[in-house]
């Protein structure tokens, strides 16, 4: 419980102030905890930056595996996963620029942010290429494009413009990626 309110807390100090600029002092004080408190948590402030990262990765992915659970196939898992997304980030703003920062201060956890999503994502595309639900190919080629394109579909959609409807997105990319970008239309459009 406090760890999680001290991290709930460094969400916004991170995310509102950056890595350098960011206080601990500040991070226990919204967090509602003496400060000696943080550190039986975190040894200091790079600490909980890294298990920030970390704890951002776990949620977003828990988020989408929630929603993608129950698919009827791969390709609604992939619109139901996109539509968590982004809706993840238009809740969590600041995830952009803590684990962007994160490639700077801690590249190592940034790169353990990205490699976390692939290793998941390569393990669905396989199990969906066996059932049928896909063409074969390269899972891990495809799990960093449709990871990247989610990125800056989460970075335009959720948090530089959230008015949009995401339907419509989910539906333009959801076609992208089911039907690619040949000249032949989907079934629902006489195709």
């Amino acid at each position: 419980m406090t760890r999680q309110k001290l991290l709930d807390a460094a969400e916004n100090e991170f995310g509102e102030r950056g890595f350098h600029a960011a206080a601990i002092n500040r991070i226990t004080e919204n967090a509602g905890v003496a400060m000696g408190t943080f550190y039986v948590h975190f040894p200091r402030k790079e600490a909980i930056f890294r298990a920030l990262v970390a704890h951002l990765g776990h949620q977003v992915r828990r988020s989408i595996a929630m929603r993608v659970a129950g698919a009827a196939n791969r390709l609604e898992a992939e619109r139901r996963g996109l539509q968590a997304y982004i809706e993840f980030t238009r809740t969590h703003r600041n995830i952009y620029r803590i684990v962007n920062e994160a490639e700077f201060i801690a590249p190592d956890a940034y790169r353990a942010h990205y490699e976390s999503f692939v290793s998941g994502y390569v393990t669905g595309l396989r199990e969906a290429e066996r059932k049928g639900e896909i063409a074969i190919g390269e899972p891990e080629p495809r799990a960093w494009a449709l990871i990247g394109a989610s990125v800056f579909l989460g970075m335009r959609y959720g948090v530089w413009d959230d008015s949009p409807a995401t339907e419509a997105v989910i539906q333009t990319v959801g076609d992208l990626i089911e039907f690619g970008l040949s000249s032949r239309k989907p079934a629902a459009n006489g195709g």
